[in-house]
């Protein structure tokens, strides 16, 4: 990867923290995860002392390490009785994971693609009530229903602070609950190899007090989409053939939602900071910034042309 390209990670936040839980969801995976660690380090001690013993020990504790008894005890009982314990108290730990009937939960349905993410608010029928893309905005302190989906290979939804890992997968949907302790911004990825750029395939989750995110969810309400110049080179460069920007003629299906695009945290799903100069120069090469991405470049516009292009989309909040 390019100094370019870890820049553009750090400046978004990148790599999430993994092992600091942020919401009731992942504070069961974290404490799993803790203990699978310490107790493969103490397996790890008690392999590498019996090594030692077998390598360097007196006759005596040679013979008493290759003995049946010792093979018995920590060959056969001891695995057998740590890994069911271990089994046991991991299924109990993440039982509460599941969604169970009747949860009062936000539902919003997320469908990976290569490499970027759809995310729709779902309304109490299931309905979609609002479009989005490469980020999700959700109120503190209320669980949410992830409805995911995948529009085309296997890929993995993970927010290390909000919850465990969940497979997209096409044909199917898999559920998966999140919940924020407070407000901030928290950081994910999708964690299954899904082709080209997969390691630039970021995610953002802002968490909102219950009052703020009333007030975001009620300026989603569908623009006019503007005017001047930036929209005129948008509808006629074909950028409307890919992207839709509600209240215009833009009503392309291919990429992202661009109605709201100024006020997203990030560009290139999570791995540009959102401003005027990383948004022109995504336009005119994304390629360069994220290779394989399915946005081709657009060397032919001006310095002028990006200008009024960045200024457009970056209005749109």
């Amino acid at each position: 990867m390019s100094n370019r390209f870890l820049l553009a990670s750090t400046s978004a936040g990148w790599p999430p923290p993994v092992l600091d839980p942020g919401g009731p969801y992942a504070e069961p995976v974290t404490l799993l995860a803790w203990a699978l660690l310490i107790g493969g380090a103490v397996v790890l001690a008690i392999v590498v002392a019996a090594l030692g013993t077998a390598l360097f020990g007196s006759k005596r504790l040679k013979a008493k390490l290759g003995g049946e008894r010792a093979i018995w005890l920590g060959g056969f009982l001891f695995p057998a009785v740590v890994l069911t314990g271990l089994l046991i108290w991991g299924l109990s730990l993440t039982s509460s994971l599941s969604p169970q009937p009747g949860t009062d939960a936000m539902r919003v349905r997320i469908i990976g693609e290569m490499w970027w993410w759809r995310v729709h608010y779902l309304d109490a029928r299931g309905q979609e009530a609002l479009r989005d893309a490469n980020e999700l905005h959700i109120p503190v302190g209320r669980p949410v229903l992830l409805e995911l989906e995948s529009a085309d290979v296997i890929h993995s939804f993970w927010i290390p602070r909000l919850a465990g890992k969940m497979d997209m997968i096409p044909g199917r949907t898999n559920k998966l609950l999140i919940e924020a302790d407070r407000p901030g911004v928290y950081k994910g990825q999708c964690a299954e190899y899904c082709g080209g750029p997969h390691a630039l395939m970021g995610f953002v989750v802002v968490a909102h007090s219950a009052k703020d995110f009333e007030r975001w969810r009620a300026a989603r309400r569908p623009a006019d989409g503007g005017g001047g110049p930036g929209l005129d080179l948008f509808l006629a460069s074909g950028c409307a053939a890919c992207h839709t920007i509600r209240g215009t003629a833009a009503n392309g299906l291919a990429g992202p939602d661009l109605t709201h695009v100024g006020s997203r945290q990030t560009l290139g799903a999570g791995i540009l900071p959102n401003n005027p100069g990383t948004m022109a120069g995504w336009i005119a090469d994304s390629q360069a910034i994220k290779p394989g991405n399915r946005m081709p470049a657009y060397h032919q516009f001006s310095g002028r042309e990006l200008r009024a292009l960045a200024a457009y989309l970056r209005g749109l909040e």
